[in-house]
């Protein structure tokens, strides 16, 4: 009932827009979102020939128009069909993302079911991370090989290490330039590849896709993987499909189909026009295209561009980590604001000096773009696959297909991604390993934080009595009362939390009024005012506190305070003091949990971020009561 009422509660923000504002939201979908996939022209076509063996001075017709027919229509089949036309319709109130479709599925499918398939979404989504920081480092350094001249790793490493250093003060302004640089981006890429194709407009008959399939048959193994490389055009999918909750479905496809499709489409075939011309171009395609008096400034809008696309993707990382830490997936975190205006701009300093870290090794590692891509595409080929899998449980439970429909839709699709992910298997001996091993770290920790969680609850569940059980001993043992108002915070709206229990224990004294505060974090992105707060009296000056957020949202008891005047229960902010609970987890040997995981639990549970700061309470106000836990 609580997620119904959070539900009707929440009104996607953006609706269906139509006029000027999905012009504007479309304008600026080309920064945030399409950062991505429009930089794939900067390395793929390249990595794309060098893979099959094309060499200066030996462009074949066949081998060039084979792979521009699979781009073509990889392009087509992932981005256009599967995820603008199909898994967009999976919203969850207006979100997307791995993570929305496991919320969905969550509230309906039976437990153990759901257990596993809520699982398979985590992981999908923990190897995002793994994108997180490849993306930036294959993007920006790409940019600057285009000038040989141009020390590529320092001046990566220094473009990066910026980029990460201003996160913290915000990307507000700095984002309004995002769309106007893309538009240019875009319109220079159109512009470029155009061009070269009305010079050798044969360049057109790879639209058909004979040229793909007769390419894959043709190459035998060296053409299945390089479906690998293929891929390389479409990495920016799931992150499409992820930000669909900064501009709604509309705007994002109007983008892609007006704007972003056509230019990629052309500056593709472009590069691929002029390597049969000129094969010596082969090993630089993309900077080729330009003429000479335009290299200059084709290079600074690369770097630009490779810069937006790589803002995109570490912002993306801040959102999916507060989904993660509000669904109880991960330790709590500080998490803030950068923008009064977009409540979607935030910066979380722990992730962002991670995945800082973790993408300058990857530069320093690997040192050049074209090993980089060796690097890519097992984690999000995964994660495309994994969507794929939930998209089809949600379709027959939310969208009420038949299953031979939701089947006969999805198969398809999962053949497609099989393809891919089959291809970039074969990566892992180049260095594919590094970002899937970065993704099955960060599963185990969100996994181990989830089950931590429950199995601690379960343990306090058996030993604590029941706020009503705590209220009868009250009024039985007439247990003194002194004046003041208090709010104790529990995890369990119905057991009486530990502090309360200590505070009893040691001081032999009640508030007069006591609140127990419960907050709930719902499956839906946000919640309506109406339904934030739910003030139930227990009577003798006691009350029952539940607080709702949807997992887009940032909790606070302020907030929540005021929510309860409105229904009656006056506890003004400065006349509260508020008790915690802390508690410290002891391994041991166990069955219900490895050890090595409760060791893992134990220290996620020192290092997450105290429910003073971010719940948003008063710190002068709190009294914290530890104890010790094993399970």
């Amino acid at each position: 009932m609580a997620a119904e009422a959070a539900q009707r509660g929440h009104s996607s923000s953006h609706g269906s827009p139509g006029g000027k504002r999905l012009l504007w939201l479309s304008f600026m979908a080309l920064g945030v979102v399409y950062g991505d996939i429009g930089t794939s022209p900067l390395y793929a076509l390249k990595e794309c020939f060098a893979h099959v063996g094309i060499r200066a001075g030996e462009a074949a017709e066949p081998e060039v128009f084979g792979i521009l027919s699979l781009v073509f229509w990889a392009l087509i089949a992932v981005v256009t069909v599967k995820y603008l036309m199909i898994i967009l319709r999976a919203d969850n109130n207006g979100e997307g993302g791995v993570l929305a479709l496991g919320a969905l599925i969550s509230r309906t499918r039976p437990r153990r079911a759901k257990a596993a398939l809520v699982g398979v979404g985590l992981f999908g989504a923990a190897l995002l991370y793994g994108d997180g920081i490849i993306t930036p480092a294959i993007t920006v350094l790409s940019a600057f090989e285009l000038r040989p001249s141009f020390p590529a790793v320092p001046c990566a490493l220094l473009v990066l290490t910026a980029l990460f250093v201003i996160q913290s003060r915000g990307t507000a302004r700095v984002a309004k330039l995002f769309g106007p640089v893309m538009v240019v981006w875009f319109l220079v890429l159109a512009v470029l590849g155009g061009r070269q194709i009305l010079l050798y407009p044969h360049v057109l008959a790879a639209l058909n896709p004979w040229w793909g399939l007769r390419f894959l048959l043709a190459h035998g193994t060296v053409g299945f993987t390089t479906l690998g490389v293929v891929f390389l055009v479409v990495t920016g999918a799931e992150a499409l499909y992820a930000d669909m909750g900064h501009f709604g479905p509309k705007p994002i496809r109007m983008a892609w189909l007006l704007v972003v499709l056509p230019a990629l489409g052309l500056n593709y075939f472009g590069q691929g026009a002029l390597v049969l011309e000129h094969p010596e171009a082969v090993d630089h395609p993309f900077f080729a295209l330009a003429p000479e008096w335009f290299q200059i400034p084709l290079f600074v809008l690369s770097v630009l561009a490779s810069m937006i696309a790589s803002q995109a993707v570490i912002s993306g990382t801040f959102s999916l980590t507060r989904q993660a830490i509000q669904l109880g997936y991960a330790p709590r975190m500080r998490v803030v604001h950068t923008s009064a205006e977009e409540i979607g701009q935030i910066y979380i300093p722990e992730i962002n000096w991670m995945l800082m870290a973790a993408t300058l090794g990857l530069v320093l590692g690997f040192r050049s773009s074209s090993e980089l891509a060796s690097a890519y595409g097992v984690a999000v080929t995964t994660t495309m696959l994994i969507t794929t899998v939930l998209f089809c449980v949600v379709a027959r439970a939310h969208f009420g297909w038949r299953r031979r429909t939701a089947v006969l839709v999805t198969v398809p699709f999962l053949l497609v991604d099989l393809a891919f992910f089959g291809a970039n298997i074969s990566k892992l001996g180049g260095g594919a390993w590094v970002p899937l091993a970065v993704g099955l770290s960060v599963y185990v920790m969100m996994s181990t934080w989830q089950r931590g969680r429950a199995l601690l609850a379960e343990r306090l569940r058996a030993t604590l009595p029941s706020i009503e059980e705590f209220i009868r001993v009250v009024q039985h043992d007439r247990v003194q009362r002194v004046p003041g108002k208090a709010i104790f915070l529990t995890g369990s709206s119905d057991l009486a939390p530990p502090s309360l229990l200590h505070n009893l224990k040691h001081n032999q004294i009640v508030h007069a009024e006591v609140a127990f505060l419960t907050i709930e974090t719902e499956d839906v992105p946000r919640v309506g005012e109406e339904h934030r707060a739910e003030v139930r009296a227990l009577g003798d000056g006691f009350y029952k506190v539940t607080a709702r957020y949807g997992f887009m949202e940032d909790p606070s008891v302020p907030e929540v305070l005021l929510a309860c005047a409105k229904q009656g229960m006056d506890f003004p902010l400065e006349q509260v003091s508020f008790f915690l609970s802390r508690q410290r987890f002891l391994p041991r040997h166990q069955k219900a949990m490895g050890l090595w995981r409760q060791r893992i639990f134990s220290l996620l549970t020192r290092n997450t971020l105290g429910a003073t700061a971010y719940f948003r309470i008063p710190p002068g106000q709190v009294v914290e009561l530890g104890s010790q836990v094993q399970f």
